[in-house]
């Protein structure tokens, strides 16, 4: 007893192949299994799904070896007997046909039903464009390939070298038509503008962008240093960064220190991301070996970075202020004499009179940095202190009082302060007393009052005593000459780096200013390095350090006094999340 097996595969051609093989025995495994006699690959087949036995003479039974049914000849089954040898099997997508062979033999054929039902290889391939009205593959894709070619090549192209050469404008779209299928991605708000006219910095096609597109638009904006200097500021090139250089050039793009190498554009549509910390540390950390000049290298904040110099009034009556390290303890003359532990004092007459005060002036317990430092209003710096608004409530400057109405002194001009006390009232002052008053020319204020009263004192030399060493004036200025020292608050000290007091309004003014212990006017009360880097490490600081690269605190193109552009960003920023 045996049973001979043919399976039938059909090419793409619509061959069929034909293999038999002959299976010894009155049993035979069906199932997915390769262990089984006839493998079915199709996932709708169990490992092991049917058993078919021989029992007598031709007849063959039909057992399901697992939890599944089959379908035999058009129904389903999980047992069955056929008695003359003759039967169609469906397992999933196949179907084996059990006919009687020569002999006891019993044949078994084995396909997929798709291709004895469609014909020769529509099992294998499903649809086919040749059985249809359609045009074949091959044409199709050259047709395709051609559109692409037309709508996304030639149609930007030929658009963009006749079109009219304008300059950037926002307000306007581009000429060039289906520019927006070559972009890599989108542009940042900086540039969301001009989305649609990539023309406007792309001016010529396959040309990198150049500087003069970006100086049509950022025509004001500032070198960082003179062309020469920065080229020699440059460090040598390492032997992979010449490869990528070489290559770059063969392709025209610009040479090192372009906007590009700083500004990429088309990675998102938010903010432009800073430039990385190796654009700065290329120059500046070995500059030394190159330029003369007296900036400390710096190439990672928390590795190599040299101390904060802040620009400081070295000596009595500079106007000009001259940039000193940290590290040297430097002293600042302002013209103020202004101890800070005296006023932050809890226990002081400062401390009593806050109290006396009260809330009605805006003070608590003791005096607090805020009752004298109030913040702009973007919180990044804090305004010139003013002495009518902060020092006003306890150095009061009046000197005068005529009915209710006190008479205060001009504070800041002293040629204003001098007039006013000449133009004091000079008539001597009635005396407080009760009771009768001699009469006639013998009254205050009479003809013998004023021959023979004791001398008053003129108002020159009152105003001289008010700029005396123990005078009125000098109990925070300076005396020199017929006035007093000027003032002079400097607007930064740190001139060449931006710190946002908004984003550190968390900490205490104490964590970094040690006022309450400073008992000279002269004290630099600024932190060191050191303070920062309890906080701010490199670019690749790990957390709970925080990763600061160079462009946190610099500005690459100078800006006077103006505070970077992401500066006041990010004080919208925080306004419009609170």
């Amino acid at each position: 007893m045996s049973f001979r097996i043919r399976q039938i595969q059909t090419t793409a051609t619509g061959r069929e192949i034909v293999r038999e093989r002959e299976v010894t025995g009155d049993r035979l495994t069906i199932g997915r299994s390769a262990e089984n006699d006839v493998a079915i690959p199709d996932l709708a087949v169990e490992q092991h799904h049917v058993v078919v036995s021989r029992g007598e003479g031709r007849a063959l039974a039909f057992e399901a070896a697992g939890t599944l049914g089959f379908t035999l000849d058009g129904r389903t089954r999980t047992s069955e007997t056929v008695r003359d040898g003759g039967a169609e099997l469906v397992l999933g997508a196949f179907r084996l046909d059990f006919a009687a062979g020569p002999g006891e033999e019993i044949e078994v054929t084995v396909r997929r039903m798709e291709e004895r039902e469609s014909g020769a290889g529509a099992g294998t391939h499903g649809f086919r464009l040749t059985s249809t009205w359609l045009p074949g593959k091959r044409p199709v894709a050259w047709a395709l390939l051609i559109a692409i070619f037309l709508a996304f090549l030639a149609v930007p192209i030929w658009t963009n070298l006749g079109r009219e050469p304008v300059k950037p404008d926002y307000r306007k779209p581009g000429q060039t038509a289906m520019d927006a299928s070559w972009s890599t991605g989108k542009l940042s708000l900086a540039h969301h503008g001009l989305e649609d006219n990539c023309e406007a910095c792309h001016v010529q096609p396959f040309v990198a962008v150049r500087d003069g597109a970006c100086l049509t638009c950022h025509e004001d904006i500032g070198d960082h240093s003179a062309k020469p200097r920065l080229s020699l500021a440059r460090g040598p090139l390492s032997w992979g960064d010449q490869v990528q250089r070489d290559i770059a050039d063969v392709f025209h793009k610009p040479g090192a220190g372009a906007c590009t190498d700083c500004h990429t554009e088309h990675e998102g549509e938010g903010r432009m991301q800073p430039p990385a910390q190796k654009f700065c540390a290329d120059c500046h950390g070995s500059m030394d070996k190159r330029l003369k000049t007296p900036l400390g290298n710096a190439a990672d904040f928390g590795k190599a970075h040299p101390q904060f110099q802040a620009a400081v009034l070295t000596g009595q009556g500079d106007r000009t202020p001259t940039r000193v390290s940290l590290d040297g303890n430097p002293r600042e003359f302002n013209g103020l004499k202004f101890p800070h532990e005296l006023h932050l004092s809890a226990s002081g007459g400062v401390a009593q009179m806050a109290r006396r005060l009260g809330a009605g002036k805006g003070y608590g317990e003791t005096l607090e940095c805020s009752d004298c430092h109030r913040p702009t209003a973007d919180g990044v710096r804090f305004q010139p202190v003013d002495m009518e608004t902060n020092c006003g409530s306890c150095h009061s400057l009046v000197y005068d009082r005529v009915g209710g109405t006190f008479r205060t002194l001009r504070h800041g001009d002293i040629s204003q302060m001098r007039a006013d006390l000449a133009a004091a009232d000079r008539v001597p002052r009635r005396p407080i007393a009760s009771g009768r008053k001699r009469p006639g020319a013998y009254s205050p204020g009479g003809l013998y009052y004023g021959n023979f009263a004791p001398p008053q004192r003129a108002s020159v030399p009152l105003a001289s005593r008010m700029l005396s060493t123990r005078g009125v004036c000098t109990e925070c200025h300076f005396p020199s000459g017929d006035g007093v020292m000027p003032v002079v608050q400097p607007k930064r000290y740190i001139e060449h780096g931006w710190f946002d007091h908004e984003a550190h309004k968390r900490e205490k003014c104490t964590t970094c200013h040690a006022a309450p212990a400073s008992d000279s006017a002269t004290d630099v009360l600024l932190p060191g390095i050191k303070t920062c880097r309890t906080c701010h490490l490199g670019e690749s600081a790990a957390k709970p350090k925080i990763p600061s690269t160079c462009a946190m605190c610099h500005s690459y193109h100078p800006r006077g006094d103006a505070a970077p552009a992401r500066v006041g960003k990010d004080a919208d920023e925080r306004k419009s999340q609170t």
